[in-house]
């Protein structure tokens, strides 16, 4: 995996760019983010960065093992903690180094990963986009799944079919959206296009592939 910060989705408006043409994109408040912890394959088996996220103001309302966890990298206690895996070539990082928006710049492809918004128990029609049945002419039979197997053969239902069931609230990623623009002051990413998540939700960018 690439590189990457830890994010909040402010909410999504639009800009317009230099022909004048409407532009939808997605207001992130991405970082800062220290990190944290540095994993590598001689110690851990594999070279991560473990990266905080919004600054507690009190060190007190983490745990005591987080507290020596935070003492030990010299960071000061965050709300949240994620490891993003190196692939090689992303440069070299160092404990107590803070990252930014500036490791992102207008242009680039990003790839954005969050938790959906959660949408409840929903029937196949909504969660699975079941076709339905007629609306009119006294019919009786509009929302409902109908027949999900065959009779005789194989008489079962096949495992995976498509049911009503909970929708959303699962992890989700978007890939190849592009960076329109970058507020190193306001720590800001502006990326086309829709993210995963409702507005303030949890989630994490990471340059593309």
């Amino acid at each position: 995996m690439a590189i990457g910060l830890m994010a909040r989705k402010v909410g999504m408006t639009q800009i317009f760019d230099e022909r004048g043409t409407a532009v939808p994109v997605t207001i992130l408040q991405a970082g800062p983010c220290p990190v944290v912890q540095k994993k590598t394959v001689e110690q851990d088996g594999y070279t991560a960065l473990q990266l905080g996220f919004e600054a507690q103001a009190k060190a007190s309302r983490v745990s005591k093992p987080l507290q020596g966890h935070f003492a030990k990298g010299q960071v000061p206690a965050h709300r949240h903690l994620q490891e993003i895996r190196l692939r090689g070539g992303e440069g070299d990082f160092e404990v107590g180094q803070v990252l930014t928006v500036s490791l992102f710049a207008a242009g680039d492809r990003v790839r954005v990963t969050g938790v959906t918004k959660g949408r409840g128990f929903q029937g196949g029609v909504k969660r699975w986009k079941y076709r339905g049945g007629p609306q009119t002419h006294g019919a009786m039979f509009h929302r409902a799944p109908g027949s999900i197997g065959a009779s005789s053969y194989p008489s079962r239902v096949f495992r995976g079919h498509h049911l009503p069931g909970h929708m959303g609230a699962v992890r989700q990623t978007v890939r190849g959206l592009r960076v329109v623009a970058v507020d190193a002051e306001k720590h800001l990413l502006l990326v086309q296009g829709a993210v995963p998540g409702p507005s303030g939700g949890l989630v994490t960018v990471r340059k593309g592939v």
